[in-house]
């Protein structure tokens, strides 16, 4: 079966291939930090501002590398 190739394995991660790879990590950073001003504004500390966007980021994370891993070629 064939299937879209919009990433490419590069070690740990994945390297966006294609339109739809560049568009996928775009918004996966867009989402980060648009996180990441929301919840600063309000953080009085760095560590609040950390623990707050820990989930956010791991799962905006999970689900690209998800998205990449199931959109590249196998080995």
């Amino acid at each position: 079966m064939h299937h879209a190739v919009w990433f490419t394995p590069w070690g740990w991660i994945y390297k966006p291939r294609s339109w739809q790879g560049w568009a996928i990590a775009f918004l996966a950073i867009a989402f980060c930090f648009n996180v990441f001003v929301a919840i600063d504004r309000y953080s009085e500390s760095v560590s609040d501002t950390f623990y707050a966007i820990f989930p956010y980021f791991v799962s905006a994370a999970a689900v690209y590398l998800w998205i990449a891993s199931h959109t590249s070629p196998k080995a």
